[in-house]
């Protein structure tokens, strides 16, 4: 084998942390950010590690808003902050991170990054229910609580298609009715996909709920695993209400080298690639599946020079069922018990900690390939509402630095047919997908569905109706035939 590369991009030092609410209160997230840099550069096994990162890069926090993060940051490890940067929102922010520090490691403009994330949100949900504030360091002046990159439709404002758990079920719906499989089926397949998840959150120490479920137990609403939105129950969807920490430093070969980092400590990134599809749910032609997802991990795989049966372990982005039947398909993979789609237990029980979630799956799988040595990891992210994602190769075996073609993969995506969005729509119209959002109490309160319409556009429309509602959950509702009112902006299904 050939000498890496001295600009190669590799993991040397990770870390996590959780507290649970046994525990009590968790620490301010900047305390939790710096006690997890500190032990991933002492995980490292280098010498001066802190001292020599050059780019301090932290992931957005929703828990607390600071003035400067990563100046902060730097401030607290008494290191100076030569580049800082702070993230905006989604799910794929850490591989996208990564990929950033690869670039400008190839470029020479860095040497050495660390990226950082953590949330105290249980904290701060239990201090809010005692009558507590927290009074933790630095707020900032101007705050902006939730910075999406891209606005939301009219129509989905209209109709209230905001909640991840109302649109990601949509996905699941429109792929069961693609594959022909009956409501219950699929339900019980969803339950069948978790309960392996579950298992590996029960070994993982930093998981939010290390308890092992049966795929039954996950599968059927009950008082305490109630509907959420349909077919999701709640211990099937991600929990964001966590106290968790990750931290991944990422440093040259010839850096590593430098700080006499171990061979055996290093995990490369050997092949990546970013893609969006539509911005808007209804936009996408085909309901069930993602080109975007189809072209990015098809672009990191041949950049890394492997297949996915090269492959051996996975941490696919787990918040709800269709984000990974939806990888699965792009890849061609079939999940199951012999091959399980995390590394961490997965966003429902390892938990799922704002943006910073993937910093929790990098640092996992430094950790299963330093194991495995020779093996190769994929690591996967999903933005927004089934919109963005990243995908990540890895391997304690360096290759040369193969970078990924995203133009000819985003030119593929948009290559795509699309569907117009109409605000308004009345009389008929054929449904495409659907949902039924559940309250607290378990019981379903409204419907959505995605409705194309003779013209070949589309709309969103409510359901009310409690006898549509239970029709929704119970018999295949894509492709009814449906009559559509509008009063106000909103469309409505009457029959």
């Amino acid at each position: 084998m050939s000498a890496p590369d001295p600009r190669s991009t590799c993991m040397i030092g990770v870390a996590q942390s959780v507290v649970r609410p046994a525990d009590g209160d968790s620490p301010e997230p900047l305390a939790i950010w710096e006690q997890v840099v500190r032990a991933a550069a002492a995980d490292s096994g280098g010498r001066g590690v802190l001292e020599a990162i050059d780019s301090f890069n932290v992931v957005h926090c929703q828990s607390w808003q600071y003035d400067d993060p990563a100046a902060r940051l730097a401030e607290r490890l008494g290191v100076d902050c030569r580049h800082g940067h702070y993230s905006g929102m989604g799910g794929t922010t850490p591989q996208l991170l990564v990929q950033h520090l690869a670039d400008v490691i190839a470029s020479g403009d860095i040497e050495l990054g660390v990226i950082v994330g953590a949330e105290a949100l249980a904290t701060k949900r239990r201090m809010k229910k005692d009558g507590r504030r927290p009074e933790w360091s630095h707020l900032a002046a101007d705050r902006n609580p939730y910075p999406f990159e891209d606005p939301f439709h009219p129509a989905e404002v209209a109709h209230q298609v905001f909640q991840a758990w109302l649109t990601f079920p949509v996905w699941d719906v429109a792929r069961r009715a693609h594959l022909e499989v009956a409501p219950d089926d699929y339900a019980r397949a969803i339950g069948e996909l978790m309960a392996p998840m579950s298992e590996v959150a029960a070994a993982n120490p930093y998981a939010w709920f290390p308890e092992a479920h049966t795929a039954e137990a996950l599968a059927t609403p009950t008082a305490d695993n109630r509907l959420v939105g349909y077919p999701y129950t709640k211990r099937e969807v991600a929990v964001m209400d966590i106290d968790q920490g990750a931290a991944v430093i990422v440093a040259s070969h010839a850096k590593a080298d430098e700080l006499g980092v171990p061979r055996e400590r290093r995990v490369y990134l050997r092949g990546w690639c970013y893609a969006s599809d539509p911005l808007y749910l209804a936009e996408r032609e085909d309901l069930w599946r993602s080109a975007a997802m189809a072209g990015a991990g098809a672009e990191a795989l041949r950049a890394a020079a492997v297949g996915i049966d090269d492959v051996a372990h996975l941490d696919l982005y787990s918040c709800f069922a269709s984000s990974l039947h939806f990888a699965a398909d792009a890849l061609g993979l079939t999940l199951g018990a012999d091959r399980v789609p995390t590394v961490t237990g997965g966003l429902p029980f390892a938990g799922g900690p704002g943006s910073n979630y993937v910093t929790h799956s990098l640092a996992a799988m430094a950790q299963v390939l330093r194991e495995d040595v020779g093996s190769y990891g994929l690591v996967s992210g999903v933005g927004m509402h089934m919109t963005k994602h990243a995908f990540g190769v890895y391997s304690t075996t360096p290759g040369p630095i193969e970078w990924p073609d995203e133009a000819a993969v985003q030119a593929r995506v948009e290559g795509e047919p699309v569907r117009a969005i109409r605000d308004e729509a009345v009389g008929a119209g054929n449904v495409a997908a659907y949902t039924v959002a559940h309250g607290r109490d378990g019981a379903p309160e409204w419907g959505l569905a995605i409705v194309d319409l003779p013209e070949g556009d589309r709309c969103y429309a409510r359901v009310d109706d409690p006898g549509l509602l239970a029709q929704m959950e119970t018999t295949e509702w894509v492709g009814a035939d449906v009559d559509l009112a509008t009063a106000g902006g909103v469309n409505t299904v009457r029959h």
